[in-house]
């Protein structure tokens, strides 16, 4: 995918948080599978390394020896989860199919209302990061947010009052964000997403299974 069919990015405080390595794992493997996907933003997280990697080099006179040890050991070493990676498992981009050991066969979704299934994959504490099967035309309950969430589309496309979101795009829905998204006709839409906080469901049975479901 190109910044061409890719029409919502991360955003640079993301971005430069990313290279950072300062965002919660759950964050930091959608930026990672978006980066995967989209030339334009690897190429502004590979500059943003590269000023971050000037600042290291310029101030490399006042680093102590343990510390430049540790920075080398960590270049020579396995690569951490989340790197972005060109491959891809079906639609699965590089740094997700790695959490999901395999391609889409290998999700292990759980049902949720409506016909929506989710699978929780394994991350650090911080943040949670659930691939979301949403048939085409379902809708997800209206809800809002309570801190920040990331939603990579990997297969189909969903519109809110946002806009329409397809393969490779990403919403960043903060606080101020009430939406209710709903899968186009035609692919089932699959997402992988990210969140800091549980949502805020405006219906009561979608806050009744909240805690059941862990979103």
């Amino acid at each position: 995918m190109t910044a061409n069919t890719i029409q919502h990015h991360i955003s640079d405080s993301l971005l430069m948080s990313y290279a950072a390595g300062s965002l919660p794992e759950a964050f930091s493997l959608v930026v990672a599978a978006h980066v995967s996907l989209c030339d334009e933003c690897r190429a502004q997280l590979a500059a943003f390394e590269a000023v971050g990697g000037a600042v290291v080099e310029g101030e490399q006179a006042s680093m102590s020896q343990g510390a430049l040890d540790q920075c080398l050991a960590r270049i020579e070493g396995p690569a951490p989860k989340g790197e972005p990676k060109p491959r891809r498992q079906g639609i699965l981009p590089g740094p997700l199919a790695g959490y999901v050991g395999g391609d889409l066969s290998a999700v292990k979704w759980k049902q949720l209302a409506g016909g929506v299934r989710q699978a929780i994959l394994p991350t650090a504490k911080g943040a949670t990061a659930r691939l979301l099967h949403i048939p085409a035309g379902a809708a997800v309950p209206d809800h809002g947010h309570r801190g920040l969430e990331l939603t990579l589309v990997l297969q189909g496309a969903f519109r809110d009052d946002d806009g329409r979101y397809g393969p490779g795009d990403v919403e960043i829905a903060g606080e101020a964000v009430d939406h209710t998204p709903v899968a186009e006709a035609g692919a089932d839409c699959i997402c992988l997403a990210a969140t800091d906080a549980p949502l805020r469901f405006r219906g009561l049975f979608p806050r009744l299974l909240q805690p059941l479901f862990r979103i």
